[in-house]
């Protein structure tokens, strides 16, 4: 196939809807782009094999379904696209799963030199009303006829993976080290060392809650002000100095001074990263790497009680608890991560070249696929650059999005469960006759089951390629074990480590939801926004989980637990449910309309409407 390189063009100025004889490059807009240095190779569309079944199929001004299930009218004699959709949610880590157990083929059409570049809205009549502005960091590499092959997506893709997700990862688990320590070293005569109640010890854990839930939406904003390659590398210096400041720890008031203080500088950190990723990846590729960043959130877990083992040890030297070496040294790992990540992460796919990184992570021609790719899956996430802030009338405006709350309340309600007999596994182990060692090991199987369960979790979301009926696995999971809990007269020791054992080894769902809640977004403001939002949903749920198990309930906490089950059964027979009809049903009145409407009356809308992000019609909502 030959280049496509028309002599005067820009994405904004096809206006022809024959491009059959057109040949298209954006070098001249890429060497003339502020700030940006002429690349030594020029850019280029890259070799690409082309069966007769797909240059009839897409040489068509036929509609055909997107991804989303909109209707997209592809316009005629543009270049030919995939012959295959992108693999669906899940991705190429779910089907790989799958084929292990002898589940699906490896499809032929997704290898090779075929065809790479999806159908979306830049194929259709209506694509000058999608097309970025100059102001978008990627603008310069955005280029509608780019075609690029599975071969080259799959290695820039890798390439994403290893130089930017891997990083993040690594730094979400060095803040969740320091976020999760706590229970460790209540095995440890942390409450006794401090003259603390469970009282105390459940108000440190709300604080903790709020700090996080009040710093959700501020951080948000700061860093779509900054960036979030500026902003993260501060919260991670400057809570990992507050953590390590518990070595100092003299009573009530100072832990709960640093309770607050800590999740108040990792507040926002989540959706930060969530906001950040999004720029590197689709819907359905970041479905999934958010499913392995929360396995970092176990291995965390499993870290800390690995170094909990040895640490604890070094009780008396100096005359100092365990516990004090422990949150010190780990402080210290964390502010070398953060350190390090000033220098580890780029702004975008665009901006990665630097003083101390002149070649940038990517060649001009990645960059391309990485922004096209992108845009064509998702065309909103160009309508705010990387370093521009919020108007408050715009965070009000998407805080009122009513569409977005079916996702907030299950935020709330969700992983209530999840919470109480985490919180005080290592102390009831402790209760229960274990020692320090024992009971800093025994959390360790969970942990490795949880790891799998979220594994399961991403194949069986292959299978059926739902979100709320996926999502509802945690509760089903945690239904029978609480009921356990109530119905079994007086469990033993070992009872007791079976139960909740099993119990918290349930298949986490919130990697989902977070990408279910980006998703259904349908802006990036509307995206910053509900990225917190959600998460203070989780932190809310966090709350009232960490205030369950009082005093006067012990030692079976019926009350507790009767309410536990009370909520998971609500979740599993009204909210779940409700969720997925209400969006399957938002979808079905609108592709009724859109579906109906001509090629003019489409474009005539886009032009006129005052609809923005998921209220217009042509936003399709997953569920």
């Amino acid at each position: 196939m030959s280049m496509i390189r028309p002599e005067n063009s820009s994405p904004a100025s096809t206006s022809s809807e024959d491009f059959s004889s057109s040949s298209y490059s954006d070098n001249e807009k890429i060497e003339s782009a502020p700030g940006r240095k002429v690349s030594d190779a020029p850019l280029r569309t890259p070799p690409l094999d082309v069966s007769e079944k797909g240059q009839a199929a897409h040489f068509t001004s036929q509609p055909i379904q997107g991804p989303d299930g909109t209707t997209l009218d592809i316009l005629e004699g543009i270049p030919p696209l995939a012959e295959a959709p992108a693999q669906a949610s899940g991705s190429a880590f779910g089907k790989a799963c799958l084929r292990i157990v002898g589940i699906g083929k490896k499809n032929a059409a997704h290898a090779g030199n075929a065809i790479a570049t999806q159908p979306s809205v830049f194929d259709t009549p209506q694509r000058d009303h999608y097309t970025p502005k100059s102001w978008y960091e990627g603008y310069a590499a955005f280029d509608p006829l780019f075609r690029w092959t599975w071969k080259e997506e799959s290695k820039v893709t890798r390439m994403i993976d290893f130089k930017i997700f891997l990083w993040v990862t690594i730094m979400f688990l060095a803040l969740d080290i320091d976020r999760y320590n706590l229970t460790n070293a209540t095995a440890d005569n942390f409450l006794k060392d401090l003259n603390l109640t469970q009282a105390d010890y459940n108000l440190g854990n709300t604080l903790f809650r709020v700090g996080f839930l009040v710093a959700e939406l501020p951080s948000q904003l700061v860093s779509k002000r900054l960036g979030p390659d500026v902003w993260l590398p501060t919260q991670m210096i400057v809570f990992s100095v507050i953590a390590g400041s518990q070595f100092w720890l003299s009573g009530r008031a100072s832990f709960l001074a640093t309770r607050f203080l800590i999740s108040f500088f990792q507040g926002g950190f989540i959706p930060d990263v969530i906001l950040y990723l999004s720029y590197y990846y689709t819907k359905s590729e970041l479905a999934i790497r958010l499913s392995f960043f929360w396995v970092s959130n176990y291995l965390a877990n499993l870290i800390t009680s690995f170094l909990a083992v040895g640490i604890l040890q070094m009780r008396g030297i100096g005359g100092y608890s365990g516990w004090q070496f422990m949150f010190l040294l780990e402080a210290i790992l964390t502010l070398l991560v953060g350190v390090a990540s000033f220098f580890l992460l780029p702004a975008s796919a665009s901006q990665t070249k630097a003083w101390f990184r002149p070649k940038g992570y990517f060649t001009d021609d990645q960059v391309k696929i990485i922004v096209n790719k992108v845009l064509r899956d998702d065309p909103t996430k160009s309508s705010m650059h990387n370093r521009q802030a919020l108007p408050v009338k715009t965070i009000f405006r998407c805080m009122g999005d009513y569409q977005m709350y079916p996702l907030y309340l299950i935020g709330i309600l969700f992983g209530i469960g999840g919470y109480p007999v985490q919180q005080y596994f290592q102390l009831s182990m402790k209760q229960l006759g274990f020692t320090t060692l024992q009971s800093n090991l025994l959390s360790i199987p969970n942990i490795v089951w949880s790891i799998i369960n979220i594994v399961g979790i991403t194949v069986i979301s292959e299978v059926v390629n739902s979100r709320a009926l996926v999502c509802m696995a945690e509760d089903l999971w945690m239904l029978p074990n609480y009921i356990a809990l109530l119905a079994i007269p007086n469990p033993g020791a070992w009872t007791y480590f079976a139960i909740s054992t099993v119990l918290l080894s349930f298949p986490y769902v919130h990697a989902i939801q977070v990408s279910w809640t980006s998703r259904n977004a349908g802006s990036v403001e509307n995206r910053t926004v509900s990225a917190s939002l959600y998460n203070i949903s989780v932190q809310l749920s966090a709350i009232i989980g960490a205030n369950l198990y009082q005093a006067s309930d012990k030692p079976r906490y019926k009350h507790a637990n009767s309410a536990i089950v009370a909520i998971i059964c609500f979740n599993l027979v009204v909210l779940y449910p409700a969720t997925r009809w209400y969006y399957k049903s938002r979808n079905a009145n609108r592709e009724a309309v859109w579906g109906s409407m001509t090629s003019e009356q489409k474009s005539e809308y886009l032009e006129t409407t005052g609809d923005k992000g998921n209220k217009r019609l042509d936003f399709r909502f997953a569920y």
